[in-house]
Formats: C-alpha cells, sequence, structure tokens
C-alpha cells in the first residue's frame, strides 16, 4: 500500500505541472471570491462563515479547492496532499491572494499529529478516493482531526461508473469487478491532464482503484463516525462520458456524497 502510494506521488508530482501552467488563472479566479465547489456539495455545506472556523482538505491537489472552502466562508484552510508540486503550487496560490492557509506535504495517512481535535470541517474532494489504498487508515485520520461535532463530507465520481466503457456511445459493460477492481497505469487521459511531452512508457506508473460504497460507508463507522448523510446522483464533476448519447446521460449514478459527524 505505502509503495503504491510513493507511486501515486511520483505519478502526480508529473500530472502536476498542468496545474503549475494554470497558476495564473487559479489566482484570479480565487481572489475574485469565486469557488470552484460543486452545486451538491455547496447545498450540503451550507454557508460555512457560522460554524466553520478550520476546514483540512485531504488529498488537495494544488489548492483552488482549498481555497474555495475559504471562498465559502471557512474562516482558515488547511491542505494535505501528497505531492511536493502541488504543495508548491498551492503555497503560490495562497501567497497571492493573503489566505490564511498552511499547507502540508505528506501521505494522507500521515497528516500530523498536531491537527488533531482541530476541524470543524474534512473535506475530501472530486476524484480522490480511487487513489487511496488504505480506507480504514483514511477513516481513522478523519476521525482524529475531527472536532467533536465536526463533520466529514465526501463527494465523488459513483462506483457505479467504473462499470461502463468510458468512451462507448452506450452503456457497454467495461468488464470491471465491482467489489475488487484496481488497476495501474502511466500517462494521462487527454480529457484531463493529457500529453506531458515524454513517451507514456516513461511516465511514472500511477494506482488506482474501486471502493465500493458500502466499503466507504463502513470505513467511516468503524472510525466511530455516524453517517448523517447519504446520496446518489446523475450529475458528473467532469465528462468522463465524453461520447455517451445524451438520451442515456441521467441513467446511471455518476456521483455520491456522504456527510459524516464525529459524535460529542
Amino acid at each position: 500500500m505505502r509503495a503504491r502510494h510513493q507511486d501515486n506521488r511520483r505519478a502526480w508530482n508529473e500530472g502536476a505541472a498542468s496545474y503549475t501552467a494554470g497558476l495564473e488563472e487559479a489566482i484570479a479566479f480565487i481572489r475574485s471570491g469565486r469557488s470552484s465547489l460543486h452545486p451538491i456539495e455547496r447545498a450540503n455545506l451550507g454557508d460555512l462563515r457560522p460554524w466553520c472556523d478550520v476546514a483540512i482538505h485531504l488529498q488537495c491537489a494544488s489548492g483552488r479547492d482549498t481555497l474555495s472552502l475559504w471562498n465559502e466562508g471557512a474562516a482558515r484552510v488547511v491542505g494535505v496532499d501528497i505531492s511536493d508540486v502541488h504543495i508548491a503550487n498551492a503555497r503560490r496560490l495562497a501567497e497571492a491572494v493573503a489566505a490564511p492557509a498552511t499547507w502540508y506535504c505528506c501521505d494522507v495517512l500521515d497528516t500530523p499529529h498536531e491537527l488533531n481535535g482541530t476541524a470543524d470541517l474534512v473535506y475530501t474532494g472530486r476524484g480522490a478516493l480511487c487513489w487511496l489504498h488504505d480506507l480504514d487508515g483514511w477513516a481513522a485520520v478523519i476521525y482524529r482531526l475531527l472536532k467533536p461535532g465536526g463533520i466529514v463530507h465526501v463527494f465523488d465520481g459513483h462506483p457505479a461508473a467504473w462499470l461502463f466503457d468510458a468512451e462507448a456511445e452506450t452503456l457497454v459493460a467495461s468488464g470491471a469487478d465491482y467489489f475488487s477492481h484496481a488497476e495501474w497505469n502511466q500517462g494521462w487521459p487527454t480529457t484531463y491532464i493529457g500529453d506531458l511531452g515524454r513517451p507514456v512508457v516513461e511516465l511514472a506508473r500511477k494506482h488506482e482503484r474501486l471502493w465500493p460504497l458500502a466499503a466507504v460507508f463502513m470505513a467511516l463507522r468503524r472510525a466511530g463516525l455516524t453517517v448523517e448523510l447519504f446520496g446518489e446522483y446523475p450529475e458528473d464533476f467532469w465528462d468522463s462520458f465524453p461520447r455517451l448519447r445524451p438520451e442515456l446521460r441521467g441513467r446511471i449514478p455518476m456521483t455520491f456524497a456522504m456527510l459524516a459527524r464525529r459524535p460529542t
């Protein structure tokens, strides 16, 4: 598991170059007071100003979503990511907009214990869970970070979407095993990061896995958290099925959300 996470660190250090190229646009976006939170996230969390002093974003990438939490009303934000390049970008972004933000470059499982019991909100964003290979360890970190009464919000791709061919025009089975699918690959899709100017075979391996909804739910529960909200939605957060016929969109769940609380 640790070796896979370190492979992912190397792969994200390569892929984060595309985020570096877009840093000036990200600075303008945050400086203008805008937010990249999905409407579903915003509906579930509401206005952060009355209740969120500290928001901790696990797997924060280059900080755009983290600082969107600040624009949404969190008084202070903390970002944790395994990629050195992402964290360097996040620091540059926060400095440019004078945001009250702190950043840690580490495996999410090694999130510093100095943060224990400090978070009103632990946030984990879109496309995060597939990079993790220890869900119980992840949930245990969330529990220790939260204040009593604090909440974690997860909004991510629905695992059922893995069961269909993302390049097909119709809903064609991909052959993935819902209960145990895991894969490694090199390179990035053109719909996301794309060509990095090097042969794909020279790029770092990256490891992803499908986590069934029950695995996410039970990891949070085993950690001692109480799940208060669970939703499944046809809306996506990126065009993961670019060729799918319009009349077929909305027939399968594309995203899900869970909100869980540390008991008081």
